[in-house]
């Protein structure tokens, strides 16, 4: 039974403006009982509109709108099977403007050289690169070579330590080849090493020369380009110049979760041929997930990504944590302390409005739900933490006590600075997922990622009206 893949977890989504006018759109077609030239004008007017916006290339947008007038005017499609087309063709399209994903797939001995501008975040993207692979199992070092920037190194030791990765760094060398010798034996005991170099303004020549010398020497496995979201179409010109200067094996996106220019760093490496391994969606350790571009449309329909949301609680749980979970739930243990872990990553995770979105189905409920109630709602989720804590291992342990003596009730409530009510309704929540965790033909769905139909209606009937957001 693994908690860590419960869908009780909430998804989110990004490049906001064009989610709404693709949902929109695709609600406007499957709800016409006519497909006609008036439909078809309002659809591509809202995703013109929002496409620029988010500065997608104009030509790409006008291509996209152009084909979708050319499916609507053929004869030869009538009815449902023309809607289904036009969404069909929606899809297919803004999947050749974002591009497609590529996997890292790392060997026995891999090496990542990654390379960008100034600002980029690329000393950033490395610690969250080292936390994501080494909670999958993967032994991880990060050799520092950006000699050029002020304090570049005391930041990359700094990060490493949050992603608990060891820095391979020398603070008074200032060439990049002396450091690779230096550390080259102690590079051999790990399965992967992140390598950080130093950025500019622009890519000059003394740059240039810089990481060739550097590519040369260390003959990495993969070279990636980082830039963030925000840079837009001059990403074209960015990944150009650096498949010009050394060969790019690919590239990963900073901060796609605070920009509605996104749009632009993803068609322009789809214009350059370059494919994108990862996506930056937060400034947490844990914000990152490879980029696919069938779960991202999808999300940006509002049709959720339950996959990408399990990466996401992947990386933000300990492994080791839930294996004891799991151990004591097979005994028929779940105690408040279980409950208090479970909060603690829940937390790692993210704010609710920034998850909502990857739940299939909950995607266009992200602008229904008051951002005050979900804000409510994580504030309560800290108060149930800080109750957790203010209690004894033996109420920890053993709930049913608060049950018996009611004065315990009041005890915690004034050592945590919360009410009697909220400890009673942690108690309540606590005593239904108890008994959620022990229906074994929910579990069994939920550890999939799926539940069936008959599942989900008996399990909406046992738990309706107890369960509030």
């Amino acid at each position: 039974m693994q908690i860590h893949k419960n869908p009780l977890f909430f998804g989110y989504f990004m490049l906001e403006k064009i989610s709404e006018a693709l949902t929109s759109g695709i609600k406007k077609i499957t709800n016409a009982i006519f497909v006609d030239k008036k439909l078809i004008d309002a659809v591509i007017k809202d995703l013109q509109r929002s496409l620029i916006e988010a500065d997608v290339n104009v030509e790409l947008v006008f291509q996209l709108s152009k084909k979708i007038r050319e499916i609507a005017v053929d004869e030869n499609t009538k009815g449902i099977d023309k809607k289904e087309q036009l969404i069909k063709l929606i899809h297919d399209q803004i999947e050749i403007i974002i591009g497609k994903g590529k996997e890292m797939k790392l060997e026995k001995k891999t090496k990542v050289l990654l390379l960008g501008l100034y600002g980029s975040g690329k000393t950033t993207t490395i610690a969250k690169l080292g936390f994501y692979f080494s909670k999958r199992g993967k032994k991880v070092c990060a050799l520092g070579l950006d000699t050029q920037r002020p304090a570049a190194m005391t930041q990359l030791e700094t990060m490493c330590e949050k992603a608990k990765i060891k820095p391979f760094i020398d603070v008074k060398e200032k060439d990049p080849i002396k450091i690779i010798k230096k550390f080259e034996k102690d590079l051999e005991d790990y399965d992967l090493v992140l390598i950080d170099t130093a950025g500019r303004d622009t890519l000059k020549g003394d740059l240039v020369d810089e990481i060739k010398a550097i590519e040369k020497k260390l003959k990495p496995t993969y070279r990636i380009l980082v830039f963030p979201a925000d840079i837009g179409q001059a990403a074209k010109k960015q990944s150009q110049e650096f498949q010009k200067a050394l060969s790019i094996d690919g590239v990963i996106i900073t901060r796609m979760d605070g920009t509605a220019k996104a749009g632009g760093a993803l068609t322009a490496c789809a214009e350059t041929n370059s494919p994108v391994f990862f996506i930056g969606t937060g400034e947490k350790i844990h914000e990152i997930e490879t980029f696919d571009s069938t779960a991202f449309i999808s999300r940006l329909l509002g049709m959720g990504d339950l996959q990408g949301l399990l990466e996401k609680v992947r990386s933000a749980v300990d492994e080791k944590q839930q294996e004891k979970i799991e151990a004591r739930l097979k005994e028929g243990k779940f105690t408040l302390q279980d409950l208090y872990m479970q909060l603690e990553s829940m937390n790692e995770l993210g704010s609710f409005d920034k998850l909502l979105g990857m739940i299939p189905g909950l995607g266009n409920a992200t602008s229904k739900i008051p951002k005050e109630q979900l804000a409510k709602q994580e504030e309560k989720m800290k108060h149930f933490k800080y109750a957790i804590q203010s209690m004894t291992k033996e109420e920890i342990e053993n709930p049913d006590l608060f049950d018996k003596q009611t004065s315990r009730i009041q005890r915690v409530s004034k050592g945590s600075g919360t009410t009697t009510g909220e400890i009673r309704e942690l108690l309540k929540q606590y005593k239904m997922i108890n008994e959620l965790m022990k229906s074994q033909s929910s579990m069994e769905g939920l550890q999939s990622g799926q539940l069936d139909k008959k599942t989900m209606i008996k399990m909406a009937r046992k738990f309706k009206g107890k369960m509030k957001m």
